[in-house]
């Protein structure tokens, strides 16, 4: 029995940022219910490109829930919700504040159905505040957060290359603050509404920089800290094929354990040179001498927090990752192909998580709403009148 098997989880959002919080929930147990309007459903769905009937972005982040089509706009779509939060233990969200509250299914409502259920809401800004209303995406979000502006070389920041606001910035916190309440919830305490706000998630992780900058009393540098591009013994390094491998010898042992490997113990005492610098020409010509498969066979030698730069489908076949079973296949019968995703990296040793395929729109609506205990012939009257959808 996995630790969140009984606990029911509302599912109305879509896209990135909830979808992947609820996967991590879902793969360690938990019945998520993905609660779509009737008209398509989860956006992700249909995003292209589309190697069979949905897209396989969506398939990434769905695998292992449920799916119910159910018109929220309807007084009778309404109704049949709040009986289903009813008997659930947390819904999740990510409409602009005060949408559900509109819908009429809002924190209030929820919690006059269900006084201990948790209601997790996450958006660009947060609930409250200015900014609160505005429209925004990932970029935007580590753009007012500082992220942005530390990424790339001094002369301009860069776009990153994932969406940390929407997965570390909102999905991650999400995971924590529900799982928080649910454990008051389920000792006798009152439900929660967890309120996240990607900007300020994505800020959550200049802790450590904002720590150092306020000690030395001067504002983060791009390109020039410590830990993006400032020292040349934590940095990436074109080699002798073209290729990249990245140096992480921050400790002096590592670093020196790396010059000695090398046959050039004379740099280790110049590791922080010139202001934290350290000796970036003569490193940059050591590493241009081998290819990257020789640094690779080197990094396998000498403990010295040396990698390849892996791109493409390179991690998929990394020995380490492959060992870990990092990558796994998702039978899905219903498009006659096994799906690839990324296993959950939350692990229990010796348990595995469930790999059920994502759930097709409405999938599982009637029998959804016959565990809350509705009737054939509501059941029917909803379809009927179109609010629920399969």
């Amino acid at each position: 029995m996995l630790p969140l098997h009984g606990i029911r989880i509302l599912d109305l959002t879509r896209l990135l940022p909830g979808p992947f919080a609820t996967l991590v929930l879902a793969d360690l147990g938990a019945d998520v219910v993905k609660v779509e309007d009737p008209e398509g459903g989860d956006w992700l769905r249909s995003f292209p490109p589309l190697a069979g009937e949905q897209s396989d972005a969506y398939h990434a982040l769905n695998r292992n829930k449920r799916s119910i089509a159910l018109d929220l706009r309807r007084p009778e779509g309404r109704a049949a919700f709040l009986r289903l939060a009813a008997r659930a233990d947390a819904v999740v969200e990510s409409f602009r504040p005060g949408v559900l509250d509109r819908l009429g299914i809002g924190y209030a409502a929820l919690r006059e159905a269900n006084a201990r259920v948790v209601l997790c809401s996450i958006t660009g800004y947060g609930q409250d505040g200015p900014y609160a209303q505005r429209a925004g995406h990932d970029l935007d979000y580590v753009a007012l957060a500082g992220v942005l502006a530390q990424n790339g070389p001094p002369e301009r920041p860069l776009p990153l290359g994932v969406q940390v606001a929407d997965v570390a910035g909102g999905s991650w916190p999400a995971v924590a603050g529900i799982l928080a309440a649910l454990v008051r919830a389920r000792a006798g305490g009152a439900g929660a509404h967890v309120d996240v706000s990607m900007t300020e998630g994505a800020l959550a992780l200049l802790a450590m920089p904002l720590g150092f900058a306020s000690a030395r009393g001067r504002p983060l540098e791009r390109g020039r800290e410590l830990l993006t591009g400032g020292a040349a013994c934590y940095g990436v390094y074109r080699t002798k094929d073209d290729r990249f491998v990245a140096l992480g010898a921050l400790e002096p042992k590592f670093f020196a354990a790396f010059c000695a490997g090398v046959g050039r113990p004379e740099l280790a005492g110049r590791q922080l040179e010139d202001g934290g610098a350290g000796p970036r020409a003569e490193l940059e010509a050591v590493f241009a001498s081998r290819t990257r498969a020789e640094w690779v066979a080197f990094a396998a030698e000498h403990d010295a927090c040396l990698a390849p730069v892996l791109e493409g489908d390179e991690p998929r076949e990394d020995p380490q990752l492959r060992a870990r079973g990092a990558f796994v296949d998702v039978p899905t019968p219903h498009e006659g192909r096994a799906v690839p995703a990324l296993a959950s990296p939350v692990r229990l040793r010796g348990e595995a998580a469930p790999l059920r395929p994502a759930p097709r729109h409405g999938e599982h609506g009637a029998e959804v709403l016959r565990e809350a205990g509705f009737g054939p012939d509501e059941i029917a009257a909803l379809r009927t009148a179109g609010v629920l959808a399969r």
